[in-house]
């Protein structure tokens, strides 16, 4: 179920009303919720929606076994069963195929045939690449699955109290405006919004709930849906086709498309969960107005950027071993968290690519004497040249990120130096569209809380008005047909 769609806005006005009018049935009011959110992710497959709710079981199982236990040891191997349960859940479904397919027959057919038992090889092929093609990768299992492990691993450090119920945290795990691509909401932020819902006392932050999801629609159907079709597909679909100026066009267009389309996303769930009467942190705040590459992950999809520096950095050792383990450790993260985002040597090598650029960065800012973080009195011209150029060491990765294959990567790569020609897309509408893309980074974060607070003091039914007049632009602008929200794959 897409957010942009009739279906979800049928959806959204069913479990509002309900969510509300049960406000004086507070357990009714959790099952409600529960079995919505599982019906929202149900829509697609009630399968992977009951495999969702075993999840959630499990790991609360788990987290009370661990909170119960009086010895450290017992403590030990029930975070252990449950951190590997849950990675191989994860393994299974996302990394099966990429394992035997790229990893394990390229390295057995050599060996295969020294040893002459190729025909074995092939029967192996013959039983188990069937079996492969039919695992299907359940929407959004990276991002819940990164939830569960953090609950269950935040008890043991006793950073986080367990859940006053399985049903407030699978309300948690499965809560719908995050569980398909996030944001990673941390059982501490959201845990105990879940134990004691929102009454009618509560005072909801309309102005900032329609800012954010109007926001997050033209974000998504008018920019990113148009970056998408006119430039960054085509290019990414043919770079052979394309010359020098057309690739770098479009791999910019892919910049602001990847950022429009996830930040947008991740607006329209704080949104609707502000209209429910629960509160999100923010997950983008202009990343591309990074002077650093360690500022950009400091701004990108936050919520991933610091479950990896809390839940594999630090516990590597993170900055406290030396310099040459602190950088061997931000390699390491961001190789898995590469891996996190597909099973592909792409994203392994988009991965490696930001941990060695980080490492990288750290050691050249100290030759020349910098802080390792950007300094508010950074001359503006040092900043302008910063945001520049790590625009393009940016954009440079998306290559790899967008690419389908390494053979694709390396045509467009290559394709940089085709310089000769007329250019097939430039046109004033795609400077328009991705200059306005670009800008609307001036909304991330904080920024427009005047805003906000101005439409909170209009009467509802002028709220409603003017939230109509704009959807219906969005609606007339935005090209035809809604495209699943990239990080949807992951």
């Amino acid at each position: 179920m897409l957010f942009p769609t009739t279906v979800f806005a049928l959806f959204f006005a069913v479990v509002f009303a309900l969510h509300w009018g049960l406000a004086n049935y507070p357990r009714l009011r959790k099952v409600t919720l529960l079995f919505f959110s599982l019906f929202f992710y149900g829509y697609w497959s009630w399968k992977f929606a009951l495999m969702l709710f075993a999840s959630a079981a499990l790991n609360h199982a788990a987290a009370v076994g661990i909170d119960a236990a009086q010895d450290q040891r017992t403590r030990r191997r029930i975070i252990t069963l449950a951190v590997v349960g849950n990675l191989l859940v994860l393994a299974f479904f996302k990394y099966t195929g990429f394992l035997f397919t790229r990893l394990l027959v390229p390295l057995a057919v050599p060996l295969c045939s020294w040893l002459g038992t190729t025909e074995q090889l092939i029967n192996l092929q013959e039983h188990v690449l069937p079996f492969i093609e039919r695992i299907v990768l359940p929407v959004g299992i990276s991002f819940y699955t990164f939830q569960a492990l953090s609950y269950v691993v935040d008890v043991y450090w006793r950073k986080t109290k367990v859940a006053g119920s399985v049903l407030d945290f699978a309300n948690y795990l499965a809560f719908f405006p995050q569980l398909v691509a996030g944001p990673i909401v941390r059982a501490a932020d959201l845990l105990p919004q879940m134990g004691v819902f929102p009454d009618r006392a509560t005072r909801i932050d309309t102005g900032r709930a329609a800012t954010l999801i109007l926001g997050g629609l033209f974000k998504k159907m008018v920019v990113a849906n148009w970056l998408a079709q006119h430039l960054a597909d085509p290019v990414f679909a043919m770079p052979e086709a394309y010359a020098g100026p057309d690739i770098v066009l479009g791999v910019y267009a892919y910049a602001i498309q990847i950022y429009c389309d996830f930040s947008a996303y991740s607006d329209i769930a704080i949104g609707c969960a502000l209209l429910l009467g629960f509160h999100f942190p923010i997950n983008f705040h202009a990343p591309y107005f990074a002077v650093t590459l360690q500022e950009f992950w400091r701004r990108w999809h936050i919520s991933l950027s610091t479950w990896l520096r809390d839940y594999l950095y630090i516990p590597l050792g993170g900055s406290k071993s030396g310099a040459a383990r602190t950088r061997v450790n931000l390699f390491l993260t961001f190789l898995l968290g590469g891996l996190w985002h597909g099973a592909g040597w792409t994203f392994v090598l988009w991965g490696a690519y930001h941990g060695a650029y980080l490492s990288l960065e750290r050691v050249v800012r100290r030759l020349f004497g910098l802080p390792e973080k950007p300094s508010e009195h950074t001359p503006p011209v040092l900043a302008l040249l910063g945001r520049v150029w790590i625009f393009q060491v940016v954009c440079f990765s998306w290559v790899l990120f967008r690419a389908p294959n390494l053979t694709s990567a390396g045509e467009l790569l290559r394709g940089l130096g085709r310089w000769g020609g007329d250019s097939a897309l430039f046109s004033g509408a795609a400077v328009t569209v991705l200059a306005v893309g670009f800008l609307l980074q001036f909304l991330d974060g904080m920024r427009p809380r005047r805003v906000w607070d101005a439409v909170n003091r209009w009467p509802v039914w002028l709220q409603g008005a003017v939230a109509a007049v704009v959807l219906t632009v969005i609606l007339g602008i935005g090209p035809s047909g809604v495209a699943p929200f990239i990080y949807f794959q992951f």
